[in-house]
């Protein structure tokens, strides 16, 4: 098993890694929609969630992946009247390629974001 780490993402705010490689599969920890560059949070639904997939993008580039190779991926949102906006965004990454997804609407997230995605793909 191997840890994954890079600072093309958001460190780890907790005693866990931020992606784990194992057997030709990579599992991600949930991405916020930080800007590990400046440190900013995204507030606003669609720019939430460009970056919380732009975190996961760049993750799995660190990890031997990308979009591509994505077999699932789990949103965990605020309020389900933005799942149209969020869908709207999801599509730019996600363009030939769809991968199953589970969608879930929860009462909070870490630092108070309005979502957070967590990926499951294969290593290219």
């Amino acid at each position: 098993m191997k840890m994954i780490k890079t600072d093309k993402t958001v460190a780890a705010i907790g005693p866990y890694s931020q992606a784990v490689e194992d057997g030709g599969v990579v599992y991600l920890s949930g991405q916020i929609p930080v800007d590990p560059k400046t440190g900013e949070v995204k507030t606003d639904i669609k720019e939430a969630t460009r970056q919380c997939l732009t975190n996961v993008k760049n993750l799995l580039e660190a990890s031997g992946s990308d979009l591509n190779h994505v077999m699932k991926v789990n949103l965990f949102i605020l309020d389900m009247g933005q799942f149209a906006d969020i869908n709207e965004v999801y599509g730019e990454f996600f363009t030939d390629h769809k991968p199953a997804r589970s969608c879930v609407a929860v009462t909070a997230l870490p630092k108070n974001v309005v979502i957070e995605a967590e990926a499951i793909a294969r290593v290219k």
